[in-house]
């Protein structure tokens, strides 16, 4: 994710989609390069935060996305920042790596065996909760984010 706007949040997008979550692996800056990450980045002047996700998933992944529920609580990051989460679908297109060195598709199993940016492993609870409850919505008909 990219640096901040003014307002101090960065938002992350829990893309889901049948019982697996997307991360991408970062390129740059030359300390986070290799580690992986959820899409999302800064909330710049004037944009609310499901704007900015909206936003940052069309750059990094050009995708569309329906975003849901915060997922997790806010996690603290350098200078007085943080970072929100949200539960996220998708809506048009298949997801490249457009700014990433890779994207991969994560069961919960999977999630503690990747390298993450140390903002994204403190949530890997709540993303197995996410994607635990996914999989049980997986056989109940279509319901909303």
């Amino acid at each position: 994710m990219s640096s901040l706007g003014s307002n101090g949040v960065v938002v992350g997008a829990a893309v889901v989609r049948d019982g697996v979550l997307l991360a991408q692996r970062r390129a740059w800056p030359p300390e986070a390069a290799g580690k992986w990450e959820l899409p999302g980045g800064r909330v710049e002047a004037g944009e609310s935060d499901v704007e900015a996700l909206r936003r940052e998933c069309v750059e990094e992944l050009d995708v569309e996305i329906a975003v849901g529920t915060q997922v997790g609580p806010d996690v603290d990051l350098p200078g007085g920042k943080v970072l929100r989460i949200f539960a996220a679908g998708l809506v048009s297109g298949e997801p490249r790596a457009v700014e990433h060195l890779e994207l991969r598709w994560l069961t919960a199993a999977q999630l503690p065996d990747v390298d993450w940016l140390p903002a994204d492993r403190l949530l890997l609870g709540d993303l197995t909760a996410l994607l635990d409850g996914a999989s049980a919505a997986s056989d109940q008909p279509e319901r909303g984010l």
